[in-house]
């Protein structure tokens, strides 16, 4: 808009022209803000308010009389207040420049006369102390100007080359170089052990992987040879097994070919070995047959022919012993006959005596299987049988008197 202005952020507007202001301010100060200036009427400066530098290179005399070159820096900017505007607009507002100027001068000043009233030990040692009394000394002088300080520093303090200040820290340089060589040397010491300590722990390294390379190699050799070892008993087990396997092989060939002979063989030799067992089993077959036969008649025989004989003779022997006592009664109750008509009268029995065996024996179901000599034993036996009889009858009756001499048994 015509006839408004606004200032800057760092800057204040000084309006002049109009009635004076309640505070007694030559003119009116804007800032944060705009306001309406009337041309022709009305006048609008503008004064910075942004921080400013000023640099400070003062030869200065100290309390014993040595000379030093003190280099400081000064930062400082106007006042934020009205007053502090308005004695800085009316000092600097037609030339801002000659604010660094003039604060270089001042802090020069008061400079000068804080450092003559220290020591260079001072000054050197406390450079704080020194700040502190050059900005109390200046505060006063840049309170009237308007300006504010924000930063004093010194940068530098030489004695222009009279060594001074070189002297004077010789003893802690010393003392510091001495202590500086002896934490060197410790240092050193140190570096030297660490050093040290590695090429031990360098060896001590060495030394392992040599004996864990060794002891890998070792490892791997006897795997290698283990293998080896393996695979030679692999290799014997598979010739082992082949040639196993090639025997039974053979036998297998052998006992195939064999049996093959045999088929051949047997199929060659069938039909004549076949008549030929088939006639042994018949002949086996027939002589097993006549064996059961003969023994079926061995137990017939034995039933139907011994066991009825025997006691047949068994019977006629009791028969003959009850005939036989019943004579040697009656020869007692006539001993004064003669034994020898006795003996007459038994032999005259006998032949009734073998009859009768004759006739039990011809009730019999008798086989004879010898033929005629079987016939002739039979009857043998019946006659045997008849002079057994015959004995134990004459035997039986024999006189029990000791006159007479005992009569000898025929002969069978």
């Amino acid at each position: 808009m015509f006839g408004y202005k606004v200032p800057e952020p760092d800057e204040a507007m000084l309006v002049s022209g109009g009635k004076g202001n309640a505070d007694g301010a030559p003119f009116r100060v804007v800032t944060g803000h705009g306001a309406f200036v009337l041309p022709l009427f009305r006048k609008a400066r503008f004064l910075g308010l942004a921080m400013a530098e000023s640099e400070v290179t003062e030869a200065c005399v100290t309390k014993q009389g040595i000379a030093l070159n003190v280099r400081a820096v000064i930062a400082f900017k106007v006042g934020n207040d009205t007053e502090s505007i308005v004695n800085a607009g009316q000092r600097f507002l037609s030339d801002q420049s000659q604010m660094s100027v003039l604060v270089g001068r001042i802090f020069a000043g008061h400079l000068r006369s804080i450092v003559g009233s220290m020591t260079v030990e001072e000054i050197v040692t406390e450079r704080q102390r020194l700040a502190e009394g050059v900005l109390d000394g200046s505060k006063l002088e840049m309170a009237k100007i308007g300006l504010a300080v924000d930063s004093f520093q010194i940068q530098s303090i030489d004695d222009m080359k009279l060594g001074y200040i070189a002297a004077m820290s010789a003893p802690h340089n010393a003392a510091i170089q001495r202590q500086a060589r002896i934490a060197q040397a410790q240092a050193d010491q140190a570096s030297a052990e660490a050093d040290q300590q590695s090429v031990r722990a360098q060896a001590e390294f060495a030394r392992q992987t040599q004996v864990a390379q060794a002891q890998y190699d070792a490892e791997v050799l006897v795997a290698k040879a283990k293998a080896n070892q393996a695979a030679a008993q692999a290799e014997q087990e598979s010739q082992r097994a082949q040639a196993e396997f090639s025997r039974q092989t053979s036998i297998v060939r052998a006992q195939a070919k064999a049996e093959v002979d045999r088929a051949e063989s047997a199929a060659g030799q069938s039909g004549p070995l076949a008549q030929a067992t088939a006639q042994r089993e018949v002949l086996a077959a027939q002589t097993e047959l006549a064996a059961s036969n003969a023994e079926l008649r061995k137990q017939q025989l034995v039933a139907e022919v011994i066991k009825p004989a025997e006691a047949e003779a068994e019977r006629i022997r009791v028969l003959a012993l009850a005939e036989a006592e019943k004579t040697r009664i009656q020869a007692e109750a006539a001993a004064s006959n003669n034994r020898v008509s006795l003996d007459q009268l038994l032999i005259e029995q006998l032949p009734q005596i073998v009859r009768e065996a004759a006739q039990g024996l011809a009730k019999a179901n008798v086989t004879v299987l010898n033929g005629s000599d079987g016939l002739g034993e039979i009857a043998a036996g019946l006659v045997s049988q008849g002079l057994a009889i015959f004995d134990s009858v004459r035997l039986g009756i024999a006189p029990a008197t000791p006159d007479k001499e005992e009569r000898k048994p025929l002969p069978g």
